[in-house]
């Protein structure tokens, strides 16, 4: 499955340690704030899902949300934790199934770090041709010093600069471009909202 294979095997080795500690976490101070107002009822996905934590926070603000994650460990996990609620496999950047121009909204929080700097380009491209017209995609990434580094699971963070993203992100609206630090890790993340013409 594409994607980096070290970060996946290390999800796969404890699914539940790992969904344990993303359910226990309060919500990122500002999420709201940054999401909300921008998106619109429809088709949502949250891709990256792992525990489905955002999937269920955006199906209980009324979005019709799908969870999407490469590992069958965490989406057992999520299914186990948010019962009725839908989770589905797919990797970036294919996501092989789902169809272009079709969702109100693409949710994708600190994921594309996790991916080689090949794979980061597309990976963005995919996720905006995914929003139908007007459609929104809310994006963040940690950062990480030039040469990317691995945490202690074996878990890569890539060096991914804003402007690699926007450039991906040529011909959207930029609603939001910001620096935050992200209230579970205390390490920085930078945050942008783009939406579809």
């Amino acid at each position: 499955m594409p994607g980096d294979d070290a970060t996946l095997r290390a999800y796969e080795r404890a699914p539940a340690t790992f969904a344990d500690d993303w359910e226990a976490q309060p919500e990122p101070a500002g999420i709201a704030s940054l999401v909300l107002p921008h998106f619109r009822a429809g088709p949502t996905l949250d891709v990256g899902c792992g525990s489905g934590f955002f999937t269920a926070w955006l199906a209980a603000r009324g979005f019709d949300a799908t969870g999407v994650d490469p590992s069958p460990g965490l989406l057992d996990e999520a299914r186990r934790r948010h019962p009725g609620l839908r989770f589905v496999q797919g990797a970036l950047p294919a996501l092989a199934g789902f169809v272009p121009a079709t969702h109100a909204n693409v949710f994708c929080k600190t994921v594309i770090m996790h991916l080689p700097a090949a794979l980061v380009g597309p990976s963005v491209q995919r996720l905006v041709a995914l929003l139908a017209p007007a459609g929104t995609l809310y994006l963040s990434w940690r950062t990480s010093p030039p040469g990317g580094q691995r945490d202690r699971h074996g878990r890569l963070y890539e060096h991914v600069p804003p402007a690699h993203v926007r450039e991906a992100l040529a011909g959207t609206q930029i609603l939001a471009d910001e620096e935050a630090v992200s209230s579970s890790s205390d390490q920085p993340i930078h945050q942008i909202v783009a939406r579809r013409p």
